[in-house]
């Protein structure tokens, strides 16, 4: 079940606000963490075994850690435990299958594939475990030890999915100590409607784009329309993510927790530090807390940090998902935010504004073609399009697209930009959220096409 989906917006989420409202406060989290359940079972019921798994072993080793007769040494290696146990789980279901491919091609074996179906969410339930166990034994927080609370954090459908992923010391007394009000509620309405919009009325329509020059002949493509499909794909995968993102936090609104912030205008950054701080800040941070800094961060000298980096974007590749040009993304921009660290930072610093804007942008364009195309060859034939002009710059399909998408592409870009960041709430404005509504509905009543991009990783 997704955000978009008509099953969700008429039946399970009116029913489990209704549910949870007309219940006593002391059971609202029983009731988020067996609702949750359901929205996670929705397509997958057999993996509920495997949450349920992995809540009870991240509960009972926060209890073993809370135990102040534990020495420094016994807590470390419940941490452990914990670490081995999440990662096995995930590393199993999600990189077994590329672990075997890539032993046959490289040894010429006959492994037969493992071939599971990846439970949704797992890389991000998994982190928040992590987060779990980490924090408790930082003493960032204290050990959950109602187990209904506990799952409730673990599975809270709301961020279940996509995230943004909640570590546990921001939303521990959140947890027990929140308080639902009528603004708070009207505020999550209004955030979910604006990522309902993103997401359906944007990503969807230019993702018909992006599929469509996908699946069309590279041996013919012209160059203009290379960059008009990876243009396409870029504001495709932002308004998908950033859009559930909101949705997410404005569910979170709507049951009283407030979650961090995911994206903040990624496509006006001017370098990559400056949009890896701005696009998915929930996964970078979480590599920051619980990776880059306890490797030393950039605490031990430059040698050290870029190492720390390295590490950091190796991971960060594999945690996008089990192929090797995930891990190539992952180097690449490593890479760049390497090379920004030692001098290049430094470089941008003394040349316009223009030009910093428009380095990011190619560089951010280069890094989604490594990330779309699993196939190198398929990736290659695509980069040779873009940067040559061997089959022209544009054709009559290239002005087809020009002519038919430039409203939604101009839309699309405007919409990405903080042109309404600051635009005080007026009345009027339930009128373009209520537009917004029914706009998405009626799209999603007549249309077969609404894939959600981050359900893979």
């Amino acid at each position: 079940m997704v955000f978009s989906s008509l099953v969700f917006l008429f039946v399970f989420l009116p029913l489990v606000l209704l549910v949870y409202y007309l219940s006593p406060r002391r059971m609202r989290n029983g009731i988020l963490f067996a609702v949750s359940l359901v929205f996670y079972a929705w397509g997958e019921p057999i993996y509920i075994v495997l949450m349920i798994f992995s809540t009870f072993a991240d509960y009972a080793f926060g209890l073993a850690l809370s135990n102040a007769n534990r020495s420094d040494r016994f807590r470390k290696w419940i941490v452990f435990a914990s670490v081995v146990v999440n990662l096995s789980v995930l590393s199993f279901f999600k990189y077994a299958d590329f672990v075997i491919e890539t032993i046959n091609g490289l040894a010429h074996t006959e492994i037969p594939l493992v071939e599971l179906p990846l439970p949704i969410g797992i890389s991000f339930y998994t982190f928040q475990s992590l987060s779990y166990i980490i924090d408790v034994y930082r003493k960032e927080a204290e050990a959950q030890r109602n187990w209904v609370d506990f799952g409730a954090y673990v599975s809270l459908f709301p961020q279940l999915v996509a995230g943004p992923i909640v570590k546990y010391h921001t939303i521990a007394k959140q947890l027990q100590h929140r308080r639902e009000s009528i603004p708070l509620f009207a505020e999550g309405v209004r955030r979910f409607l604006i990522g309902l919009g993103k997401k359906v009325l944007l990503a969807n329509n230019i993702g018909l784009l992006w599929d469509t020059i996908s699946h069309s002949s590279m041996e013919t493509m012209p160059l203009l329309t290379a960059w008009l499909g990876i243009l396409a794909f870029a504001l495709q995968i932002y308004f998908d993510f950033s859009g559930y993102s909101d949705m997410a936090i404005g569910l979170g609104l709507m049951f009283g927790f407030r979650f961090e912030e995911n994206f903040r205008y990624p496509y006006t950054a001017e370098s990559m530090t400056d949009f890896w701080r701005r696009w998915h800040i929930s996964l970078g941070s979480w590599f920051r807390d619980y990776v880059y800094i306890p490797l030393g961060g950039n605490r031990h000298g430059l040698q050290k940090q870029l190492r720390n980096i390295a590490v950091v974007w190796l991971l960060t590749g594999l945690w996008h998902g089990a192929s090797w040009n995930y891990v190539l993304w992952g180097a690449y921009f490593g890479l760049l935010l390497v090379l920004e660290k030692m001098f290049w930072l430094r470089a941008l610093e003394k040349v316009p504004k223009w030009f910093r804007h428009v380095y990011a942008l190619l560089a951010i364009a280069v890094g989604w073609v490594i990330f779309v195309f699993e196939d190198f060859g398929d990736m290659t034939h695509y980069f040779v399009r873009m940067f040559t002009s061997q089959n022209g710059f544009y054709d009559d399909t290239t002005l087809y697209y020009v002519l038919t998408e430039s409203p939604l592409i101009i839309i699309a870009i405007l919409a990405s930009l903080p042109i309404m960041k600051n635009v005080t709430f007026k009345s009027w404005h339930i009128v373009l959220y209520m537009m917004i509504y029914l706009m998405s509905i009626a799209y999603l009543v007549d249309a077969s096409f609404n894939p959600f991009l981050y359900f893979r990783f």
